[in-house]
């Protein structure tokens, strides 16, 4: 198995400034760290060095996204308002989204990034990829950032595949505790792209991302969502996959799949109230890989969006590396244990009667 990585230094020197979590300061508000600062993503990378799996990946290098290719999704007004700011050292680019003195071009380069993922897999150079990249990129939208995402990298690379790689149909399966509205919207009225979300219920962004939100014209019926409540554990999460994920994944036959990866569905995240784990995550990972293996030849392509605990996202992101590989690290999680012990990790009925609900959702592919 050729597992490819995507990184670069310059993704954690985009500066979000300081906040207080995700809000702005100002009396009576403290100045703070932002939520979205570089730390669990270079802890991430880092556990992946000192654990000895970084050397046994194959790395895919990133630059940045060509103007045209940001344009296949955002509009040229908001792409040139974005480069005008570039050497500003704060600017607010839409809802809840810093940048800084050079984001706009580190936001290109995420963008990048992850088209360059996905030709090396559609190239065949490596059976699957993770890039791990920022800012994130599933919230924005075609004329705004929103949610700490400048550009949508996910829906940009979806873009780039249907238009130069000519696939026919790409599937995304967005597991962040937050809805990938961004990425919704970039493809809500076309079938060409099966987009599903599994999400922590009325989170973010504000009334956003219910089961009912279907599609529409071509697009209906082409976009999943599950709004999960809060508290769920593992056991919600791996039988949403096993029962609305999978089977859609298998109805609708992907030439690729793309999964928006966050980590703050996992157990202790600051902007989150589920209870994933690293076994979770794991978990989750061998499922997209056995039904890629199933479908689309093993085509898939992970994006990193959220997750703010910088104790435990290396860890979950090691477990879904570890995963992807099918390399062994020997590093174990010392939060595992106690974060799968936690009350409440088993589906409870509550949970299940929402996935029979999703489950009716399939009835279209």
């Amino acid at each position: 198995m050729k597992t490819g990585f995507v990184y670069h230094e310059l993704y954690m020197w985009h500066n979000t400034g300081n906040f207080a979590g995700a809000l702005p300061y100002g009396y009576p508000v403290q100045p703070y760290e932002h939520a979205e600062n570089p730390e669990t993503k270079r802890r991430f990378r880092n556990l992946l060095d000192a654990s000895g799996l970084l050397k046994q990946l194959h790395i895919v290098e990133a630059r940045e996204a060509t103007d045209e290719e940001i344009l296949r999704f955002h509009t040229k007004e908001y792409l040139e308002k974005i480069r005008s700011h570039n050497d500003d050292y704060a600017f607010e680019t839409g809802m809840l989204t810093p940048m800084g003195r050079g984001s706009f071009e580190i936001a290109k380069l995420a963008a990048g990034g992850v088209i360059e993922a996905v030709d090396a897999v559609l190239d065949g150079k490596i059976d699957n990829a993770y890039a791990l990249v920022r800012p994130p990129g599933h919230h924005a939208v075609a004329d705004m950032g929103m949610g700490f995402c400048i550009f949508g990298n996910a829906a940009i690379a979806a873009m780039h595949a249907l238009e130069v790689k000519k696939l026919g149909r790409i599937a995304t399966v967005d597991w962040d505790v937050h809805h990938g509205n961004g990425t919704q919207s970039a493809f809500w009225d076309n079938p060409d792209v099966l987009t599903i979300s599994i999400h922590q219920d009325n989170n973010f962004p504000p009334d956003s991302g219910h089961m009912h939100e279907r599609g529409e014209g071509a697009g209906e019926g082409y976009n999943i969502n599950v709004p999960l409540p809060p508290g769920s554990g593992v056991g919600a999460y791996e039988a949403t996959f096993d029962r609305v994920v999978v089977p859609a994944l298998q109805a609708y036959k992907p030439d690729l799949i793309i999964v928006p990866s966050g980590f703050d569905a996992g157990s202790w995240d600051p902007l989150g109230r589920q209870m994933m784990t690293s076994s979770g995550f794991r978990s989750l990972t061998e499922k997209m890989l056995a039904v890629a293996n199933e479908v689309c030849d093993g085509r898939l392509i992970l994006c990193h969006e959220g997750g703010y605990n910088g104790s435990t996202v290396p860890f979950f992101g090691l477990a879904v590396m570890e995963a992807l590989s099918g390399i062994d690290s020997g590093t174990e999680d010392p939060f595992d244990a106690l974060l799968s012990g936690l009350g409440g990790q088993s589906l409870q009925a509550h949970q299940s009667a929402l996935i029979k609900e999703a489950e009716g959702l399939l009835d279209k592919l």
